[in-house]
């Protein structure tokens, strides 16, 4: 770990960003969501204009899902078994090759020479592949954190880095709606490769670091069963995961912006690129006022609170047929969801032992895979059933309904401070 001078004022707000590596790890960071998030952007456009169906896109979600969720434990322990920053590294460069071949996918000579239903197919395999490497990337990402700064100043690195991913998410969402208006898949493509690249070339500059697992030669089941008995045993980390999980699970309401802005409020792909920028908008606003401004007291009542919020905001957004009010819904939304990432990841990294980070990290991630893709599908589904409206306010009734059941179930996560 190099450290820096700067660290001597812990108070700071620019504390963790005297530390070089942290600092490569930003830039590595910014760049690589930036990029996984326009490849998410695009390929639900894509889908959404070859298909016009809300079930193909819930099935986006789920062909990541379905990998990264199944090989979240063992992940875990692949990563406290590993070094994190080549582990990362190589994700990242396998990442690259995903964007080239959906770069492929993409190009309109594909899908006249081999048709729609090609084009569709092979979305869900990258994007399988790409579930894969995220169930290895978020670990390995989450867990290198605490081995690039002292322990005394990462709750202010955990602010920059959930910053740092949410102004990557909101560029991401908004350039690629832009680029693919203007400038097609295939510029759109190449940017985001573009972005991989120096993601890489970041990662590949940190210092490799040591494995901290406790027992090496512990093999992997036993070592899955540590991870999950001190996930279930702290209760501050497993509700937190929880109430998070099953908020974004039922109150997520990403998928079915592309129909909310192509057939309830006209608006096109740009308009479309914003909605989605819309929550990480309000999350990035959020996040740098806490940067400059930490909570200090009542984490976890603060919470519960702010999800109630969330479930709020996204029923206002699925009764919305007012482009403005829906924006405004989604930016709220993604202000309370801010305050909800900064307080979670503090949690996670505060409560988890340095042998133990990779397989906490990848419970963690399974629970988020859980929410986001499986949400996405949940959604896809409800709207099938439902409708595309009954089915968005259904979601944010049921976030309202979570927290409630949290309230009384998780005391310990309602009074935890930090």
């Amino acid at each position: 770990m190099s450290t820096d001078p700067g660290t001597n004022n812990p108070s700071s707000p620019f504390v963790s960003l005297s530390v070089k590596e942290f600092r490569l790890y930003i830039i590595q960071r910014f760049f690589f969501i930036m990029a996984m998030r326009m490849i998410g952007t695009v390929t639900w456009w894509k889908m959404y204009q070859i298909t016009k169906s809300p079930l193909a896109l819930a099935f986006i979600g789920l062909s990541e899902a379905i990998p990264a969720i199944s090989l979240a434990l063992y992940s875990g322990h692949v990563v406290d078994k590993s070094d994190k920053r080549t582990l990362l590294f190589r994700s990242i460069l396998l990442y690259f090759l995903c964007a080239a071949a959906l770069m492929f996918v993409t190009l309109q000579h594909t899908e006249v020479s081999l048709g729609k239903h090609f084009v569709q197919f092979a979305i869900y395999l990258v994007v399988f592949c790409t579930g894969i490497l995220r169930a290895f990337s978020g670990p390995a990402s989450s867990s290198i954190l605490a081995q690039l700064v002292p322990k005394t100043i990462l709750p202010n690195a955990v602010t920059w880095s959930s910053g740092t991913w949410l102004s990557a998410s909101v560029l991401g969402h908004a350039s690629a709606g832009f680029l693919i208006a203007y400038t097609g898949y295939t510029g759109t493509f190449i940017l985001i490769m573009s972005y991989m690249a120096i993601a890489g070339i970041a990662m590949y500059q940190v210092d490799r670091k040591p494995i901290a697992h406790s027992n090496k030669e512990q093999n992997t089941w036993d070592s899955v069963k540590d991870g999950l008995r001190y996930v279930f045993n702290t209760k501050e980390l497993l509700g937190a995961f929880s109430v998070d999980m099953f908020a974004v699970l039922f109150g997520g309401a990403v998928a079915m912006i592309p129909f909310y802005a192509g057939e309830i409020l006209h608006v096109g792909a740009i308009g479309f690129g914003w909605l989605n920028a819309a929550a990480d908008i309000g999350s990035i606003g959020i996040i740098l006022t806490l940067t400059f401004y930490p909570l200090r007291r009542k984490q976890g009542l603060t919470l519960m609170y702010v999800v109630a919020g969330f479930g709020l905001c996204i029923i206002t957004f699925g009764l919305s047929k007012v482009y403005w009010i829906s924006f405004l819904a989604l930016m709220m939304s993604g202000m309370l969801d801010g305050i909800s990432v900064v307080i979670r990841g503090t949690i996670l990294q505060l409560k988890t032992p340095d042998e133990m980070r990779g397989r906490v990290s990848s419970v963690n991630s399974m629970f988020i895979n859980s929410s986001n893709e499986i949400g996405n599908f949940e959604s896809g589904v409800a709207a099938k059933l439902m409708g595309i409206v009954p089915s968005v306010v259904f979601g944010g009734a049921m976030t309202l309904l979570v927290v409630m059941v949290m309230w009384f179930k998780a005391p310990t996560l309602r009074k935890f401070e930090y």
